[in-house]
């Protein structure tokens, strides 16, 4: 899939759709790269626990959504989604954003699940950002 979605880029491998949950962490990475916050707190279970590993700790659905709110998703012009792997409770997706200042990171984002089901919300996630 290929798209421009408000002078964002999204760019994810074909297959990254082929199941619920895979496709659920591809629109949760759009929704996160769009600042959509309404997706996100949908997404998401009361006590989510995330942690930017190097930077910092969000605890709690009102927190995680602060700052969410805080960053600045206008700033980013491309996501490449290069791989979605998602298995029982846990799921990942690794790929790269490029920043409009021309700056590129690569990203692993590392997800547990409420359940196994399609329904599951997140409630842990582990973020690598590498400045590359």
């Amino acid at each position: 899939m290929e798209g421009n979605q408000e002078g964002l880029k999204i760019i994810c491998a074909e297959d990254c759709g082929n199941s619920p949950k895979k496709e659920f962490l591809k629109q949760f990475t759009i929704a996160f790269s769009k600042g959509d916050l309404s997706f996100l707190e949908e997404a998401i279970s009361n006590d989510i626990y995330w942690n930017i590993l190097g930077n910092e700790v969000i605890e709690g659905k009102d927190q995680f959504i602060e700052c969410c709110k805080h960053m600045k998703s206008d700033i980013l012009s491309e996501v490449h989604m290069k791989t979605i792997i998602t298995h029982g409770k846990s799921g990942a997706v690794e790929g790269m954003f490029n920043m409009k200042n021309q700056k590129r990171y690569a990203f692993c984002d590392m997800f547990q699940f409420t359940g196994a089901g399609k329904n599951a919300k997140i409630k842990e996630l582990t973020s690598y950002v590498i400045e590359i």
